[in-house]
């Protein structure tokens, strides 16, 4: 749990820097249409639709364009279609990684994260390789500096349906099922306690812990995968120490 949410850190804290190359855009408007088209274009009931939006915002996309996201998904202006599909390998260290890509061209960007995989000492396994080892759940994660009353969160996010709370360095990270998510969010909110963030994602069951050259193979490897356009999600069980992953 620990290495997923000092990964999960490092993300958020990328993701000025990715909004500034213009490819975050890029995936947070496919993820919005995607979401709209098969939930509909209501957030309020449509919680992968919410999770996005609400990532939207916090990379400081204009309104216009999450609206325009969304209509193109409801169908109400002409879009792309785009195809969901996850691609599953290993990197240095016997590290699983898995890939979730939205793309209007499956075939090329099997290609080119094949490549990507065999250029950073990877390789691309069969489907089923490694999910099992990966569990889809909901994530939040709360300011520990903001909010310092850890007993109060615990019982406001366990009353709620949360599964577990680990208290991090700088976060306190809540756990829950995929459908409980945007309960123990709302709950949260309720209580005027505003998540620094809250998605689906997918955690480890266990974790390979990485040192030298091995680590840094890794990193490269999946902030290569993450670069590519048409990768929305990358997820590894590595636990990598702090100073390397900063």
């Amino acid at each position: 749990m620990s290495g997923h949410s000092k990964w999960a850190t490092i993300k958020h804290k990328k993701a000025a820097t990715d909004a500034k190359r213009g490819n975050l855009f890029t995936k947070l408007i496919r993820e919005i249409t995607v979401a709209a088209k098969n939930g509909g274009g209501d957030s309020t009931t449509n919680v992968r639709l919410r999770t996005a939006i609400d990532r939207a915002k916090q990379s400081s996309m204009p309104q216009d364009n999450i609206d325009r996201a969304i209509k193109k998904g409801t169908g109400e202006l002409e879009g792309v279609t785009y195809e969901e599909f996850s691609i599953e390998g290993y990197g240095a260290g016997g590290v699983a990684i898995m890939v979730e890509v939205l793309t209007d061209n499956k075939n090329r960007s099997t290609a080119e994260i094949r490549n990507i995989f065999s250029k950073k000492n990877g390789n691309v396994a069969g489907a089923g390789s490694v999910g099992w080892m990966f569990q889809k759940k909901g994530y939040i994660e709360i300011d520990k500096k903001t909010y310092l009353d850890e007993d109060k969160i615990m019982g406001i996010v366990l009353d709620a349906g949360a599964q577990d709370m680990q208290t991090e360095e700088d976060v306190y990270a809540v756990t829950t099922e995929p459908k409980d998510l945007e309960t123990v969010r709302k709950a949260l909110e309720n209580s005027k306690i505003k998540p620094k963030s809250a998605e689906i994602t997918m955690i480890p069951s266990t974790a390979i812990k990485l040192e030298g050259d091995a680590a840094k193979q890794v990193l490269g490897l999946v902030e290569t995968l993450e670069e590519h356009d048409d990768v929305q999600n990358v997820y590894a069980n590595f636990d990598i120490p702090d100073e390397m992953l900063e």
